[in-house]
């Protein structure tokens, strides 16, 4: 456990600037510096009355259960490119293949295709960003364009190609997870 980033986090959520917390602490701007640095270790004492002006406890300061994060930014974005396909992905969630659905951001080149996803069980939901796209789901394909969605079931082989002159941006969501 990273004291004290998780110190700064609650600092940084109640928000309290390093010299407000010190202040209702009783202890200095530098302290809390060092503090959320792990550059000093505070007396058991100390840490519980930094802990109760963040209002928590010990208790729920040191347990095992990790605060679910909710809005999710740049620096946790995960891209590909793969020239051969035309084709970037951008995973937006880290580690969404945990989770019951995963969000992405695709890219795709004029020309450029999606590899053929087998069947499998759950759905499958886009929005064309930019672009238009044509959904082959067996031997059927649907054009998609700008601003229009996409939803179905993945129980035939399936892919997104773009036929189009520009590249195409999709927001595609996949429960399961599969990509």
């Amino acid at each position: 456990m990273d004291l004290g980033e998780k110190i700064k986090r609650l600092r940084l959520r109640h928000g309290l600037t390093q010299e407000e917390l010190a202040l209702r602490c009783d202890l200095s701007k530098g302290f809390i510096s060092q503090l959320e640095r792990n550059l000093t270790s505070p007396s058991i004492a100390t840490l519980m009355d930094v802990l109760e002006c963040l209002g928590t406890d010990l208790r729920t300061f040191f347990s095992d259960q990790e605060e679910e994060k909710i809005v999710f930014g740049a620096q946790d974005v995960f891209d590909t490119r793969d020239e051969e396909k035309g084709l970037s992905i951008s995973w937006l969630i880290p580690n969404a293949q945990k989770n019951e659905m995963e969000p992405i951001l695709m890219e795709i080149d004029a020309g450029g295709a999606t590899v053929m996803d087998d069947p499998h069980a759950g759905e499958e939901f886009g929005y064309v960003l930019g672009g238009q796209i044509t959904i082959r789901l067996g031997e059927k394909t649907h054009k998609c364009r700008k601003g229009e969605s996409f939803y179905f079931h993945p129980d035939a082989p399936h892919r997104l190609e773009n036929h189009g002159k520009i590249v195409a941006k999709v927001l595609w969501v996949s429960s399961p997870p599969t990509f």
